[in-house]
């Protein structure tokens, strides 16, 4: 069992092994497989590097994440430019369906809102644009259109799992309702976790994934 110590040296080793993760200031706590991120980095997107090389890390059950993007001066953009930059990003990506995304931009902070098909478009929009110089925060308001039914629902994810998991899916519980699916039951780590979220979402119509899966790690 890695202690509150180990899994904080842990989550700085690999901070420090991140390329995407230049900043030296960022601190790191632990408390019960809960880890904090606190500290400021230059851009948006080394603050979201942080936080998946965080999730990474062996024994990290939860991450909270209050790092503050500090622009340089050459780095602070307006908002009207800022703007431009997202929906060109978005126009040249083939994975977002064109004109069903729009941009709010506040202050440095982007809102995507709008409605696609599947989740993978509603991440690649997300994807698109959090690189974009000037940016100090996203949310992806983007909502996912439902259109099957809540047996189809659990029959494909079953499914899915069936062919890839390397463990018993029945140790898996699946809720659904219309769009929204609630998992629970337990998994061994991280790779379980994002295997058995992700292939909910892969389900076409699915606009909600309530994540109460409980990870063992020993």
């Amino acid at each position: 069992m890695v202690n509150d110590k180990q899994l904080q040296q842990a989550v700085l080793d690999e901070l420090a092994w991140t390329p995407a993760v230049t900043s030296s200031h960022i601190g790191v706590s632990a408390n019960n497989g809960i880890v904090t991120l606190s500290g400021h980095v230059p851009s948006y997107w080394e603050k979201r590097a942080a936080e998946e090389a965080t999730q990474k890390v062996k024994g990290v059950k939860a991450v909270a994440e209050e790092i503050n993007v500090q622009l340089s001066s050459d780095g602070m953009l307006s908002d009207e430019t800022i703007a431009e930059r997202a929906l060109s990003c978005l126009a040249s990506d083939v994975s977002v369906p064109s004109d069903s995304v729009k941009v709010k931009v506040e202050r440095g902070w982007v809102t995507l809102t709008g409605e696609v098909d599947w989740n993978y478009q509603k991440i690649a929009a997300e994807h698109g644009v959090h690189k974009i110089i000037g940016l100090i925060g996203l949310a992806n308001k983007i909502t996912v259109k439902p259109h099957v039914q809540p047996y189809e629902v659990r029959a494909k994810i079953t499914k899915a799992l069936e062919r890839t998991a390397p463990f018993d899916v029945k140790n898996i519980t699946i809720k659904a309702d219309g769009g929204k699916v609630t998992l629970g039951g337990e998994v061994e780590n991280r790779y379980e976790h994002d295997l058995v979220v992700n292939a909910a979402w892969a389900v076409p119509g699915v606009t909600q994934v309530n994540d109460h899966l409980n990870i063992t790690w020993g």
